[in-house]
């Protein structure tokens, strides 16, 4: 909501953007406030960018591509190395940004910028990444090799789940590869994308590489639209990613937009069942299921369904839910007052839709605070028409499938419109190789229940859980953020006299 007047305004943190290697006061006179979902309270106010601020933003980018693009690959990877440094000494500190802002757990937080941190130290191999091949002599005195070159002013668009991997998903591989760039945080935590910008400024980054615009769809429609912004990484629900690609695509943008997922874990009847019951509790209702790898479907096969159920029951009811600060806390708030209301809508639409309820996250006595909380909710019996089936919920609701056989399985995930991740719990290798080959999903776990790939990997889904060509950061990372060039050469002595009039061809 905008702040009612200038001395709302001046009650709370007020948070601005950071432009040309420094913040930049706002100047649209739009604000959203920012909460500590553990507190329901108001924490901060963030500023809303207009068009021409993001037009700043992306003017000192191109001011500055010109000089960064030509810096040495080892320079660059240089100021990455110092940057991952200065990231493991203030590891704690964006670690409870995150908290104060998302809600997550402060240990979740941790792991969180752990990931992050480890995409930076794999694009400090750039040098080595941008290595490409050459051809001695490939015909009449000729030369060939390949070049890979910045794009120019690249964007990314980031969502509130993770407020600090998700970005270093992009522009640590971005900036590696000699672009600049502008990033529109999440205006729910926007905090930790300021103090990063301050971090880089303080590795010696160059002033304009990097820049902050907080902001909301005016903010994102001013990216896709500025005809300065070469490409664009979007992460978010698949409605958004669908418009950004579209859209970005229509103004001749590269455009590489991460959608939504509804992730299963199948539960085979040879399955070490306390192991799959540790890891549907982890995947789950970890970070309350506020992770587009969260598992939110079990799929029990044959016989494995009571079993599982029995041994879920507990596990749910007992789920330590409290302010995330706290270090014996298992489960922190939702995001805002809003997505909890849409996550107790998914779960009262369940069970109008004859869902089994057997534990009901909107009755834990947690979920009367003053904070955004809402208990671990399982169902079972859940059918494929309804609702929180089908759709993304983004919150501590777990609901069992009842399948009969593996094939079975294997045919109610193909079928389903989002195919991000998936892992199958099993102890034969048979199947579990049949499932690998057969699942129609990007990322697949094999008893790994959330299957993220390492840094010099890469992330993406498949079907409606990613638009564009490229998945994002490892290698697929650095083709994103670079054109590809060859480059044929040969010396006069070499080349002989007169035209040629048919195809050259090597001898």
């Amino acid at each position: 909501m905008n702040v009612a007047n200038k001395e709302a305004q001046l009650s709370v943190r007020q948070l601005g953007h950071y432009i040309g290697g420094a913040p930049a006061e706002p100047t649209s006179g739009r604000f959203k406030d920012v909460f500590n979902p553990a507190t329901g309270k108001v924490s901060g106010s963030v500023a809303l960018a207009s068009v021409e601020e993001v037009d700043a933003a992306v003017k000192a980018a191109k001011a500055a591509f010109a000089a960064w693009s030509e810096t040495a690959p080892l320079k660059r990877a240089r100021i990455l190395f110092k940057f991952k440094e200065l990231l493991n000494q203030h590891h704690d500190e964006l670690a409870m940004l995150i908290t104060r802002e998302h809600g997550k757990v402060f240990t979740d937080a941790q792991g969180e910028v752990v990931r992050g941190i480890e995409v930076v130290e794999f694009a400090c191999g750039i040098p080595n990444l941008l290595k490409t091949d050459f051809t001695d002599q490939i015909g009449g005195g000729i030369d060939n090799w390949n070049l890979r070159q910045p794009l120019g002013v690249v964007a990314g668009i980031t969502p509130f789940n993770f407020p600090v991997m998700v970005p270093m998903w992009m522009f640590p591989v971005a900036l590696a590869c000699g672009n600049t760039f502008v990033l529109k945080p999440s205006e729910r935590d926007p905090s930790a994308s300021l103090r990063i910008a301050e971090l880089l400024k303080e590795a010696g980054l160059p002033d304009g590489v990097f820049n902050v615009v907080n902001g909301d769809k005016v903010a994102v429609d001013a990216l896709i639209e500025h005809p300065d912004v070469a490409a664009l990484s979007f992460v978010g629900s698949t409605p958004i990613a669908e418009y950004i690609h579209t859209e970005a695509s229509k103004h001749g943008k590269r455009v590489q937009a991460l959608g939504g997922a509804k992730n299963h874990l199948v539960v085979m009847p040879d399955a070490d069942l306390d192991q799959a019951v540790d890891a549907l509790i982890g995947a789950a209702y970890g970070s309350a299921g506020e992770r587009c790898m969260a598992i939110s479907v079990a799929v029990a096969v044959g016989n494995v369904a009571d079993r599982l159920i029995d041994k879920l029951v507990p596990r749910v009811k007992a789920l330590v839910i409290k302010n995330g600060e706290r270090l014996d806390a298992e489960m922190g708030p939702l995001v805002t007052a809003e997505h909890k209301a849409k996550v107790a809508g998914y779960i009262a639409s369940g069970e109008a839709e004859g869902a089994r309820l057997i534990v009901d996250g909107r009755a834990h006595p947690v979920a009367a605070e003053e904070g955004f909380f809402i208990g671990g909710t399982l169902f079972d019996n859940v059918g494929t028409q309804m609702k929180i089936y089908k759709e993304e919920i983004f919150g501590p609701v777990l609901a069992v499938v009842r399948v009969p056989d593996f094939a079975s399985a294997v045919e109610l995930i193909n079928a389903h419109e989002f195919g991000n991740g998936v892992s199958l719990f099993t102890s034969d290798g048979g199947v579990a190789r049949a499932f690998g080959r057969q699942i129609q999903v990007g990322m697949v776990g094999i008893n790994v229940p959330i299957p993220v790939p390492m840094a010099w990997h890469s992330f993406g889904g498949w079907k409606r859980s990613l638009f564009g060509d490229h998945h994002a950061y490892g290698e697929e990372g650095v083709r994103f953020y670079t054109r590809y060039k060859s480059i044929m050469q040969r010396w006069p002595d070499s080349i002989a006299k007169g035209a040629e009039f048919t195809m050259p061809v090597a001898r």
